[in-house]
């Protein structure tokens, strides 16, 4: 390669470099660095070390309902996800007339705008003029307040997550599913398999690594949960629906903690980092035929 050619690819990549390091890197390290500070628009600036981490581990309940609330939603969120996808993408699998108007209604979810579809639930979850509430009145039921009730307001926005992005997974599914080798099938039609026995022994395994995919983005997916509880709770009733990027929010834009709020944010990326890690450990048990 040439002297001149070398600097022509520099130059080509520098567009993605620079912003990079302006609008990912920079913004990152200094929140790292903020972290160590009790930066707040209501006091003078100084460093503190670790602090803010001990004020989150020892001296702040809200900080460790939040996480609960955090892993409450992500264990309900992955696996009613995954199975509804993956249930999807097996009735699906199959050319069916219409088959390609239930793939387009399922899937236009993930591209709809999530506030838009956090407000329309929010509507149909209402009280007194909600579609839920209305509908069980028509049989003689007294439907509860879904949004202000600390037991139902979770559940509520579980639900409506998994309705606005299971087209994703399904759509994962789908295209694992039509990559099986028909062989396999028609092997296990001789040996006189049953459907189940087909799905657990040759159609998951076959399939694992695009589950493994999933499961990943999903779990990661969850941790990062804001929009529809900003939309739908506000956080609440009380804080039964803070999670934890709800709470750096707060933290930052309506406490104006900003050194704190950096603190928390650094304490779900290694969160994140940590299931991540552990779930890449562990996928040789389950995840087969890895290319």
């Amino acid at each position: 390669m040439l002297r001149s050619e070398k600097w022509y690819g520099y130059l080509f990549i520098s567009p993605m470099v620079l912003g990079f390091a302006a609008f990912l890197l920079g913004p990152i390290l200094t929140a790292f660095f903020m972290s160590f500070t009790n930066w707040s628009l209501f006091k003078e600036t100084s460093y503190i070390g670790f602090d803010n981490y001990k004020t989150a581990f020892t001296n702040d309940p809200v900080f460790w309902e939040t996480v609960g609330n955090t892993l409450y939603f992500s264990a309900g969120l992955v696996p009613l996800n995954l199975l509804l996808a993956l249930g999807l993408a097996l009735l699906l699998k199959n050319k069916l007339p219409g088959i390609g108007f239930f793939r387009t209604a399922i899937f236009t979810p993930v591209v709809t705008s999530l506030v838009v579809w956090a407000i329309v639930f929010k509507y149909i979850f209402a009280t007194d003029a909600g579609m839920v509430n209305q509908l069980l009145e028509m049989i003689g039921v007294q439907g509860p307040a879904w949004l202000y009730n600390m037991d139902l307001a979770m559940p509520v926005v579980i639900v409506v997550s998994v309705l606005k992005n299971v087209g994703l997974n399904m759509v994962i599914f789908l295209a694992a599913l039509h990559d099986v080798p028909k062989m396999y099938y028609e092997a296990a039609e001789l040996d006189g398999a049953t459907r189940w026995n087909v799905l657990t022994k040759v159609t998951l395994p076959l399939i694992s690594p695009s589950v493994f995919l999933a499961l990943m983005l999903t779990l990661i997916g969850s941790l990062k949960v804001f929009g529809q509880i900003y939309v739908m709770t506000g956080g609440g009733p009380g804080t039964s629906t803070y999670v934890l990027v709800y709470y750096i929010y707060q933290q930052a834009f309506k406490l104006y903690e900003f050194g704190y709020a950096s603190a928390i944010a650094f304490i779900l990326f290694f969160i994140v980092l940590a299931l991540t890690l552990v779930q890449w450990s562990v996928r040789k048990r389950w995840v087969h035929h890895e290319q």
